[in-house]
């Protein structure tokens, strides 16, 4: 299968199922055989498609007489692919953009091949006029220009401002670096670079993270032996700082009650140097499945996996463990780069996360002993799911309180007072919330 047929179906089962393109993408490539050399185009359709999906509409509405959200998926799909080839690949001509496009037409809805022609060569005739957003109110401009759901754009100006705003769009529309953590329990950073570079791959260290090594030129990850001999994993700066923030001593208890997929439970596992013990918690069988396949790669043996909901209460958890860490299920409005469809979402679909990140932290904190740290994190950038939860339990819970976070060396906003704020066009890493707090009484 060529690229364009791969990524048309990828595409099309994004659209139907909602899936994310990271874990559709993954999925067709271990069921639908594809060349290694056409794996790079096949990615880059999908991901351009369904970033700038909302722009792409807007184009195509100018010029259609039948609106998108009218079409099939089969037909909207062909389109989205051949104007984003079209308007945004200058390696692609215009003519196999529209020449490709009519023969996936021809093979998945023969009368549209027509109708797709058209567009697309209208495109090209009126390529550079129909680039602009002939629309006044900022608000709509700005969500039409970066592809996000208006009422995202609008609450982000409400909170930070016109300028923050513009920063953070612009930021999230960048192509995502690819960070990896070093399993300090079999290698060190200093050797895994030598490794990586006498591969093609070119390594940077990050200064405040020892284990941290952001990565270029790293292709088939799942096929590299370093990989498969369990010395690096996949992870974000912003999930190491969780990490960090807990910062386990050895030898101690510590329970992760959302720990899929396991990038956390494996970097505290491996601070403590494969001693102690982490209880990795999840509700789906397929995530810890998840989770244990990365225990298993990274050599680690003092994780233990279980399937538990943190919404229900353990009574037999109650002043067990050393660390708790709470990474609640959240909006993910701070990695809109490594996952695009977020910017899709309704207000509506965020209103319950609260009160069950709320729910999850009660119960979590009856887990802490007395001089033990609880850590909250999420991969959102919102108030209501971050600061205004721990407020909130704070006043309900006088036995906790707010503890400096010195574990991590880098100067963020109210780090001293127990809470880091991170914004991807501040910081150049993920959006992340976290906040450290310490069983008193």
């Amino acid at each position: 299968m060529n690229a364009r047929e791969f990524a048309f179906k990828v595409i099309c089962d994004i659209e139907t199922n909602k899936n994310y393109s990271n874990i559709s993408i993954n999925k067709h490539f271990k069921n639908i055989e594809i060349k290694n050399a056409e794996r790079g185009f096949a990615t880059e359709l999908i991901y351009g498609v369904v970033e700038n999906k909302y722009y792409i509409d807007y184009i195509i509405n100018k010029l259609s007489k039948i609106k998108v959200k009218k079409m099939s998926t089969f037909v909207k799909t062909i389109l989205r692919m051949g104007t984003y080839q079209i308007l945004f690949l200058d390696s692609i001509s215009d003519y196999a953009a529209v020449d490709e496009s009519v023969k996936l037409a021809k093979k998945y809805d023969k009368r549209s091949s027509g109708f797709v022609n058209a567009i697309l060569r209208n495109e090209i005739r009126n390529k550079e006029t129909i680039k602009n957003i002939d629309e006044k109110d900022e608000v709509k401009a700005l969500s039409i220009k970066y592809s996000y759901n208006p009422w995202m754009v609008q609450n982000w100006i409400e909170k930070f401002g016109l300028d923050f705003t513009k920063d953070l769009l612009e930021e999230n529309s960048k192509k995502p670096n690819l960070y990896i953590r070093v399993n300090t329990t079999k290698t060190t950073r200093d050797e895994l670079i030598e490794k990586l570079t006498k591969m093609g791959v070119e390594c940077s260290k990050i200064s405040f993270i020892e284990e941290a090594v952001e990565v270029k030129n790293l292709k088939n990850i799942e096929n590299n032996e370093l990989f498969n001999q369990g010395l690096f994993t996949i992870q974000d700066i912003s999930s190491m700082i969780v990490g960090k923030t807990i910062n386990p001593k050895e030898n101690s208890l510590v329970l992760d009650v959302c720990s899929a997929p396991g990038g956390k439970t494996t970097h505290v596992a491996t601070i403590m140097n494969n001693t102690g013990k982490v209880v990795a918690r999840d509700i789906f069988n397929h995530k810890l499945k998840l989770i244990k396949s990365s225990v298993t790669r990274l050599g680690l043996n003092n994780v233990d996996v279980e399937e538990y909901d943190a919404l229900k209460f353990d009574e037999k958890s109650v002043d067990k463990f050393d660390y708790v860490l709470t990474d609640v299920p959240c909006s993910g409005l701070g990695i809109v780069k490594r996952k695009p469809e977020i910017k899709f979402k309704e207000k509506e679909d965020l209103k319950e996360l609260p009160a069950i990140q709320r729910k999850i932290l009660d119960n979590a904190s009856k887990y802490v002993k007395i001089g033990g740290t609880l850590v909250y994190s999420t991969c959102t950038i919102q108030d209501e799911e971050n600061i205004n939860v721990v407020k909130a339990f704070l006043k309900d819970n006088e036995g906790f309180k707010l503890d400096p976070i010195d574990s991590v060396e880098i100067d963020l906003e109210e780090q001293n007072s127990g809470v880091l704020k991170i914004y991807p066009n501040v910081h150049a890493m993920d959006g992340f919330f976290i906040a450290k707090l310490v069983r008193v009484r």
